[in-house]
């Protein structure tokens, strides 16, 4: 395998040797391929795409570049969910407890935040102690003792993904849909997960803005995933208004215990009990999806589910008392309202906009060694078909830097559109995407 032959065959769009790929792949993992070989390479396909074999053949090559973890001597199957990313996005964090306490095995390797707000690792250290960084045995033991682990990429799993990853995100690549697919399973499949249910987003808040993006990503990855042995489903959800009220790494844990209590938001319920049905179904639970819904929620609502997050967070070296008490959290300088300009009713909420108020205020990051102020973002947001007396508060803005707070403020206002005349919020899950029937 010659490295600028398999360049200039992405280049020209002719297809390539599946064996020469893997070896491009697997020689650049061990550093005999250099960055700005591998740079053209991901710009090529950017431009060009990858045939179906193509793909699955990176995600294989990327999982097999590093240690593959193996939970098959557990009763069930390892089950994971992975989301592309929304404004208010927390659904990690009450789904891996939830879905443990069913009786699933949810070994979850979660990533960080780069763009408007802070990824599910941002938002769990935002609990003082709570470990990211856990080896692999480290990982292995908190599954065994709870079922449920949320944690960081170790160097060892899928290390040409870690490699080809930051590579991308400096050179304009990052939205190609198959090295999107292969980054994402070839991490999933090096864990160990036997079934995975993709939540992928689409709209104003989301990296795919129309639904036939998502549709195109969601139909790539359950093929490759399924091809590569794992049980794989995607729901297509609605990200063009946030998830739940709060958008900022602790507001959102904050929103996490109170779900994980009982009195968690509408859509942020519902969007994890049909992602966790999913994941139960997988595993063999019996029960059509209403009863597998009903099993989810006597986890929830009884208080089990909470206590295996207590027992998660316990487990990674956090301090429970951050759950138990979330005032304990950190907090902002500065709090204040939004009022509403009119009455009526609040008819959209541009996700996009939301996001970017609690950007500004310090809540994601412009580069990936950006820190992010875990205290900043935005609560108690009105949602769509709520109805608001004028000066009543659209929502809270949590800041430490002042400077930045009429901007936030403005963006936060824009965001909101309030008619006279009410209506309901569009559905939150479109479509499931499964058993694609793909030409191998």
């Amino acid at each position: 395998m010659i490295p600028q032959d398999v360049i200039s065959l992405k280049r020209d769009d002719e297809p390539i040797p599946l064996d020469d790929l893997r070896a491009f792949v697997l020689d650049y993992s061990k550093g005999e391929i250099s960055d700005y070989q591998m740079a053209a390479f991901a710009m090529a396909t950017c431009l060009n795409g990858m045939n179906f074999k193509e793909t699955a053949t990176l995600t294989q090559a990327m999982m097999d570049s590093g240690e593959i973890l193996d939970f098959s001597e557990f009763e069930t199957l390892a089950v994971d969910k992975h989301s592309t990313g929304g404004i208010g996005d927390k659904v990690s964090l009450v789904l891996a407890p939830l879905v443990a306490t069913c009786g699933g095995l949810v070994p979850m390797i979660s990533g960080r935040g780069l763009g408007l707000t802070g990824g599910t690792l941002d938002k769990l250290e935002s609990i003082q102690g709570y470990r990211t960084d856990l080896s692999s045995s480290e990982l292995r033991k908190v599954v065994s003792d709870c079922g449920c682990v949320i944690t960081g990429q170790t160097e060892r799993l899928a290390p040409a993904d870690k490699k080809l990853y930051a590579l991308r995100d400096v050179t304009g690549t990052v939205s190609s849909i198959p090295l999107i697919s292969a980054s994402i399973l070839s991490k999933k499949l090096a864990a160990g997960v036997q079934g995975l249910v993709l939540d992928v987003k689409f709209g104003s808040g989301s990296f795919m803005k129309t639904e036939s993006e998502a549709r195109e990503l969601a139909e790539t990855m359950v093929a490759v995933g399924t091809r590569s042995g794992c049980r794989v489903e995607a729901l297509l959800t609605d990200m063009n208004r946030p998830l739940g009220r709060s958008v900022g790494n602790a507001l959102e844990v904050a929103e996490v215990v109170r779900t994980l209590r009982g009195e968690g938001p509408a859509d942020l319920v519902e969007l994890t009990f049909a992602l966790g049905a999913r994941m139960l179904a997988m595993i063999g639970t019996p029960g059509d999806d209403d009863a597998l819904r009903t099993l989810l929620a006597d986890a929830l609502y009884s208080g089990r589910a909470f206590e295996r997050f207590l027992k998660m967070v316990h487990l990674q070296g956090g301090d429970p008392v951050f759950v138990e008490s979330p005032r304990e959290l950190p907090a902002a300088s500065t709090i204040e309202l939004l009022p509403a300009p009119n009455a009526g009713y609040v008819t959209a909420v541009d996700a996009e906009k939301v996001g970017r108020a609690a950007f500004i205020l310090g809540a994601g990051r412009t580069r990936r060694e950006d820190t992010v102020d875990f205290a900043v973002g935005l609560s108690d947001l009105k949602q769509v078909g709520e109805p608001v007396a004028k000066g009543e508060s659209l929502g809270r803005i949590h800041a430490n830097a002042t400077e930045h707070l009429e901007e936030a403020r403005t963006l936060l206002a824009s965001s909101f559109t309030i008619d006279n005349d009410h209506s309901e919020p569009t559905d939150l899950i479109k479509e499931r995407i499964k058993d694609l029937n793909v030409a191998h």
